[in-house]
């Protein structure tokens, strides 16, 4: 024991000593164990089915928006569809799985039109049309159809005689003779074989005999079609004989593009600006002021002047809608600053001599993770419903530029008729993206918040 402590009484010599380096990421280590902030995060995340489910279903959304037109059978957006035969838009068509309206059985005459194709044929099953007041033999009767004889021809007209003919006491006793007070049509089978605004049908040639006299016999069952094409209008077409499928995902890609471009402006000012307005001390009654100042002024009233004066599109929409966004996130950054910069955590890094920058990446950002979050989720959303309203007073985009406010804005007007559909698939879709969105951002802002890890 007394050789140990004469040892230890010795002097040391420089020589074995060396100074410690300073290193601010050693230093922090000593205050934590091997704990990830981003890791718990993206477990307390993946902990909420719901909202993972909603992430699911808005990804698959916002995938398909984009590579949409790029599938095999869509029309173009802005496309008008004409009939080829009459040239009239095919406006107003409702919503279908396939544009198949009519099959013909084998053996089935049909009426071939004239039109120049090597693949489609254009056809109809109507023969001829029976003037009014004119005498017609009722061959046979039918409770839908009546064949009948006019001209030399036999064919078959509708059984709607209560309002239209004269007819015996005895109408089931045939042949008679009858007449209309309106012209009749007169059909090659006891259906009507045409589209509901009466034009042709198209039907593949090699599905038919073509006769000379103008006529067509089908060899196989043969689907006659709306279009001399296999695509169909799954949301059916608008009143300009647009395709309404590709018009919704056209209106979705504007739309969200407004939105997220909006949110990546507010988040960026509003981040930047909320940051120097809440650490830096000196900022705070300047910019306290500007922010009195902007947020006085309502934000549609910014919105109508600067849509009024600069001309409408995607860039004035998306510059209207930044001026003022990034007010709300800087406030609330700012708050947040306030509250936690001069905690104790933060006061330990500032006497281990830890970066200004540093201090705010590692100690601030991380609580602020859940307010950003969820003012740019609910950004993206209210940046497409601000484009809607701005759409439904009359200035916002043009209505060549298809996005969600178009389409609502025209749709609204069609409610109480046939054709509400066409605001149901976009109110349908900008539902699914605001719901998606809200729900998504509140979840991550809970998973984000320290205090919810373990």
């Amino acid at each position: 024991m007394k050789g140990i402590k004469d040892q230890m009484a010795q002097p040391v010599e420089k020589s074995m000593l060396e100074f410690a380096s300073y290193d601010s990421a050693a230093a922090e280590k000593a205050g934590y164990s091997n704990y990830s902030y981003w890791g718990s995060t993206f477990r307390c995340f993946l902990k909420n089915r719901v909202a993972m489910g909603l992430l699911i279903v808005l990804g698959v959304l916002l995938l398909f928006t984009v590579i949409q037109p790029y599938l095999p059978g869509q029309f173009p957006a802005n496309l008008v569809i004409d009939h080829p035969i009459t040239g009239m838009q095919m406006m107003n068509v409702q919503p279908q799985l396939t544009n198949v309206v009519e099959t013909a059985e084998k053996d089935t005459v049909l009426i071939v039109t004239p039109w120049e194709n090597e693949e489609w044929a254009a056809v109809s099953n109507l023969m001829a049309t029976i003037p009014a007041r004119k005498d017609f033999t009722v061959l046979q009767y039918g409770a839908d159809f009546c064949q009948v004889e006019y001209d030399g021809q036999t064919g078959y007209v509708k059984n709607d005689f209560t309002t239209k003919l004269k007819l015996p006491d005895d109408y089931e006793h045939t042949p008679y003779q009858a007449k209309s007070n309106y012209a009749v049509k007169m059909y090659t089978t006891p259906r009507e074989m045409t589209n509901n605004k009466g034009n042709e049908l198209f039907v593949k040639k090699s599905s038919l005999q073509i006769r000379e006299d103008g006529t067509a016999l089908t060899v196989e069952r043969a689907e006659l079609r709306l279009l001399p094409d296999t695509r169909a209008f799954l949301f059916g077409t608008n009143n300009a004989g647009q395709d309404l499928w590709a018009m919704v995902w056209s209106g979705t890609r504007t739309s969200l593009t407004i939105g997220v471009v909006v949110a990546l402006f507010q988040a960026v000012i509003g981040i930047l600006i909320g940051v120097l307005w809440g650490y830096v001390k000196q900022l705070d009654r300047l910019l306290t002021e500007v922010y009195n100042v902007i947020d006085n002024i309502p934000t549609t009233i910014v919105l109508i002047l600067i849509s009024y004066v600069m001309r409408p599109g995607v860039s004035t929409l998306i510059f209207a809608m930044s001026i003022t966004g990034w007010v709300g996130m800087a406030r609330f950054v700012r708050n947040q600053i306030v509250i936690i910069r001069d905690r104790d955590y933060n006061l330990a890094s500032r006497c281990l001599g830890v970066g200004t920058f540093r201090i705010i990446f590692r100690n601030l950002l991380p609580y602020l993770v859940s307010v950003i979050t969820l003012r740019m989720a609910l950004s993206i959303p209210g940046a497409i419903g601000s484009e809607v309203f701005i759409t439904y007073i009359g200035l916002g985009l043009p209505i060549s530029i298809p996005s969600l406010g178009n389409l609502i804005n025209v749709g609204r007007k069609l409610l109480a008729t046939s054709a509400s559909y066409q605001l149901v698939f976009p109110t349908i879709v900008l539902s699914i993206i605001t719901i998606s969105f809200y729900i998504i951002g509140n979840a991550f802002a809970d998973a984000a918040d320290p205090k919810n890890h373990l």
